[in-house]
């Protein structure tokens, strides 16, 4: 065991873990957020998109102490005093969702996307979620629930 020093959400851990353990093993399990969800466990799916230090990442492939000291964000985090995100209202207002399972690492890339880009073209949206596949709704719906919560993010100063 060894110590892991992280901030998820705003909140600060220190916790002994199981060096051998993923990033999204420890989020799952220790942490109990399980909106990260574990896919292909290869890096290819993108359920497992967290944000790390503001970068959007494949937590599945990220060792846990790779996350020392580091500020991490997941869906959990979203929400403002239980009102969602303009990214997660856009996604349920466009029927972006269906199955819902892919959905949590969309909205994290869409994130890391829209926290560095507010004003983002259809192609930067697109290769923003690359990394993401969905085997439900197709992509026009996703990327427009981007675009639009991109505008209401803007229109709002967030």
């Amino acid at each position: 065991m060894e110590n892991l020093n992280v901030t998820v959400n705003g909140k600060f851990y220190s916790v002994q873990v199981d060096p051998s353990i993923r990033l999204v093993d420890f989020i799952r399990d220790n942490l109990f957020l399980t909106g990260t969800k574990v896919g292909c466990g290869k890096g290819e799916c993108g359920a497992c998109t967290v944000i790390m230090n503001g970068v959007s990442v494949n937590s599945c492939l990220i060792p846990v102490m790779r996350a020392e000291g580091a500020d991490i964000e997941t869906i959990e985090g979203l929400s403002d005093g239980g009102r969602l995100h303009p990214i997660q209202e856009e996604f349920i207002e466009k029927g972006a969702i269906q199955c819902g399972f892919c959905t949590p690492g969309m909205i994290m890339s869409a994130k890391a996307l829209l926290d560095q880009n507010i004003n983002p073209t259809v192609d930067e949206v697109r290769e923003a979620l690359g990394g993401n596949i969905c085997r439900c709704t197709g992509y026009v719906k996703i990327e427009e629930a981007v675009l639009c919560a991109a505008e209401r993010m803007r229109n709002e100063g967030k």
